[in-house]
């Protein structure tokens, strides 16, 4: 059990059938009255953000998280095969449980898989991945680099804006957090 005087940024808590992340917190204490915690929490399982109000000294389950890394194998559209890399384990995971991450997902790439009481509620995709350009168009006489952008398709069929001069076959580094086109590689 955890107090809410020992809420810090990141720690995970059991409540109401579910596992929250603190993302904010402040500790209250009013001139009448006794003091308490307001807090912003994040469910682990769906990103769903919440804010609720806690008296100062309640306690509550602490939800203890394992992150194991694991491999990326391979899928076929509807599964997805990671290996434990410690054990060699092979897991087989569905699109509900890589979340919005599945469009980055190439062969041989390490996740972050997050498990509680045997159970898998989350993958972290890593936040930047090199990924190689498919199609895009041309690039125009007259454009340049600040210019603007134009869409591109890469290799794992994700889409990105890109600026006018990155073409076919280009390796390129994408922000997986916001789905946003960092630099050439």
């Amino acid at each position: 059990m955890i107090s809410t005087n020992d809420f810090k940024t990141g720690l995970t808590i059991e409540l109401d059938n579910g596992i929250w992340q603190v993302v904010e917190f402040l500790h209250v204490k009013p001139g009448k009255g006794s003091a308490f915690v307001r807090s912003k929490l994040k469910n682990v399982k769906t990103g769903q953000v919440v804010e609720k109000t806690f008296r100062a000294g309640e306690k509550m389950p602490q939800a203890i998280l394992d992150k194991k890394e694991m491999q990326y194998l391979y899928g076929d559209g509807e599964t997805f095969t990671v290996m434990d890399m410690s054990s060699y384990d092979q897991i087989t995971l569905t699109k509900d449980q890589i979340g919005d991450g599945v469009i980055y997902l190439k062969e041989e790439m390490t996740l972050s898989v997050l498990m509680h009481n045997g159970g898998i509620i989350g993958v972290e995709v890593p936040n930047f991945v090199e990924l190689k350009v498919t199609d895009t168009p041309p690039a125009e006489k007259g454009n340049t680099s600040s210019g603007g952008t134009k869409p591109a398709t890469l290799e794992t069929g994700a889409q990105v804006q890109v600026p006018f001069f990155v073409a076919i076959d280009d390796t390129i580094r994408v922000d997986t957090r916001s789905n946003t086109y960092l630099d050439r590689v």
